[in-house]
């Protein structure tokens, strides 16, 4: 074994403690050289990417989201790289929370170096990420490599800024690969840092209009069980499906009649989003805002409505009243 300071240590892959986040992930480090501690496996985490050279808008939009998403318990991955990753780890530490740097060089080596203050602070509140062995340099291969880690250590990937060729998709193929979801903020269509991420939502990813998307989104994960998600969608696809093959008169003509729902038995919170939906769309933001529910209760009164089929799920986040 490589020789190694008395700030780091080793763990190897299927020793205890060894991130459970990687268990089934195709391409699983053989081991992770630390400085620091690991994520906890039982807390949310969300990796934050994006460009290096980024804008104002990108600057200030990956710092908040790392401040308030850290200040909600929100455990905060990235890569320390310029840009995007630097600015939302700075924020993760101002707002007290944890944040883990994943390196493509030595978890002893700070690159860049301009990054110092920020791997320091790291060290203490988090930890500095490894696969590569202590003193290897910051050798270009070893980047795109390590983002599988940074993907496979997240429960959501948020892209900032990135453009159409960004090396963050790289992280956004990993996630994708490995099943996790992904979000992208929206920005405007004539700024070339923005097109990867409207093209990333274009592509059906969420759409982080603030960090209470993100929130909302973690909430439901929590909420929903691995086969209650499962039988969500299949739910969902059945009733597209029946949706396409048959837009028969009947529902117009129930409609026409002032047939209406049976909301009997439903709970407050799920009669107050029920109110909320209508036949087009509506965002999960729209909702939240509108009821002032706290995103645990709304999840639940959505998965309230669904259940009773009193509601769909229309693409990503967005509900429609049946």
């Amino acid at each position: 074994m490589p020789e190694i300071n008395s700030e780091m240590h080793y763990i190897r892959r299927n020793s205890p403690g060894f991130p459970g986040r990687f268990e089934g992930i195709s391409g699983s480090p053989e081991g992770l050289y630390v400085i620091g501690e690991l994520p906890r496996d039982d807390q949310p985490t969300v990796g934050i990417v994006g460009a290096r050279m980024c804008s104002r808008y990108g600057h200030e939009t990956a710092y908040e989201f790392g401040r308030v998403l850290a200040g909600k318990g929100v455990q905060i991955i990235s890569g320390l790289a310029l840009g995007i990753d630097c600015y939302a780890q700075e924020g993760a530490l101002a707002g007290g929370g944890k944040t883990f740097a994943v390196l493509g060089c030595g978890a002893d080596i700070c690159y860049p170096k301009s990054n110092r203050e920020v791997y320091e602070k790291i060290k203490t509140s988090g930890g500095i990420l490894s696969e590569e062995k202590p003193g290897t340099p910051p050798l270009a291969y070893n980047f795109p490599k390590r983002n599988r880690i940074i993907s496979a250590l997240s429960d959501i990937v948020l892209v900032v800024e990135a453009k159409e060729k960004s090396g963050s998709l790289i992280t956004v193929d990993f996630a994708l690969e490995q099943g996790k979801t992904v979000y992208a903020v929206p920005g405007r269509v004539c700024d070339l840092l923005s097109y990867g991420c409207n093209s990333l939502i274009a592509q059906g990813a969420g759409i982080a209009c603030s960090p209470a998307s993100i929130l909302m989104e973690l909430e439901s994960q929590r909420t929903l069980s691995e086969a209650a998600r499962r039988s969500r969608k299949k739910r969902n696809e059945e009733i597209r499906r029946e949706r396409n093959e048959k837009r028969t008169s009947a529902d117009s003509e129930a409609e026409a009649h002032g047939k209406t729902a049976d909301l009997s038995g439903l709970s407050g919170e799920a009669r107050a989003v029920y109110d909320l939906l209508d036949r087009d769309p509506v965002p999960l933001d729209v909702l939240f805002r509108r009821t002032g529910l706290q995103p645990g209760t709304l999840a639940s009164a959505l998965y309230e409505l669904q259940t009773k089929g009193l509601a769909d799920e229309c693409g990503r986040n967005h509900f429609i009243r049946r």
